[in-house]
């Protein structure tokens, strides 16, 4: 049964290292292609931002909450009403929802699917190096140290990306805080200047995001290729190669 289990491993390794292979060789290209056709579009070139901006003059706390009281225009005496409804009879609060920026949104969401997929791509790779690393031997391990540096290259990627995502919940956080002081103190103009600004702030910054997130895949592709045949066969006869 071992020797069953240890057959399967062995087949999905080889199974993965060609996949890996793969998308190294057709996945990425494919997606540099993709991205910088998305990059170009008007999404991404957007220089007037007074579309974007959302009207902030009218937000107070009495614009936002409506006093519900339960007993106006109820024609049922109190006295007939049933004892555990009681608590139906007090004035309570209703407040409407503030909808976030609409054009933020979408953008967001174009950009995190290519966030999410250079993580996963990443970890791919990690994992196909790894499959790759020979037994550990004493000298003629210059290869290995290719192995190695670009092992650690692909975790920096993933790393950063995963970074690009954190900065969405950030984003959605520190609005959320200005917003409460536009409620808070809806004369001070400042505040509702403040949440233009980190709209416009939040816009560059994910279409930078964008083309850093193509220049991942680009640099990663560059290094792959110009070290393939050092990364599958890492042990050789000739100590003066160097990476790429």
């Amino acid at each position: 049964m071992s020797q069953l289990h240890a057959k399967k491993v062995l087949q999905y390794k080889e199974r993965f290292k060609k996949e890996a292979e793969e998308l190294l060789l057709t996945g990425f290209p494919s997606t540099i292609l993709k991205l910088n056709a998305l990059i170009v579009t008007p999404k991404f070139k957007k220089r007037d931002f007074s579309d974007m901006h959302e009207n902030l003059t009218s937000l107070s706390k009495s614009d936002l909450c409506v006093d519900l009281d339960l007993d106006k225009g109820d024609s049922v005496p109190q006295a007939k009403r049933p004892k555990y409804d009681d608590s139906a009879c007090q004035t309570k609060v209703s407040c409407r929802l503030l909808q976030t920026n609409r054009f933020l949104i979408d953008l967001i969401e174009t950009v995190k699917p290519p966030m999410i997929k250079l993580v996963e791509d990443a970890k791919i790779m990690k994992m196909w190096i790894s499959y790759m690393i020979p037994k550990i031997e004493d000298g003629n391990n210059f290869g290995v140290e290719i192995q190695e540096e670009t092992l650690a290259l692909v975790h920096a990627v993933e790393t950063c990306a995963a970074l690009f995502y954190e900065r969405i919940s950030r984003y959605f956080c520190s609005r959320a805080k200005v917003i409460k002081n536009i409620i808070k103190y809806p004369d001070v103009e400042d505040y509702k200047r403040a949440v233009q600004e980190l709209d416009e702030k939040e816009y560059v910054s994910f279409c930078l995001v964008m083309s850093d997130i193509r220049n991942h895949y680009c640099s990663l592709h560059d290094v792959f290729l110009k070290n393939l045949d050092k990364l599958k066969a890492p042990r050789t006869h000739h100590p003066t190669e160097s990476l790429y």
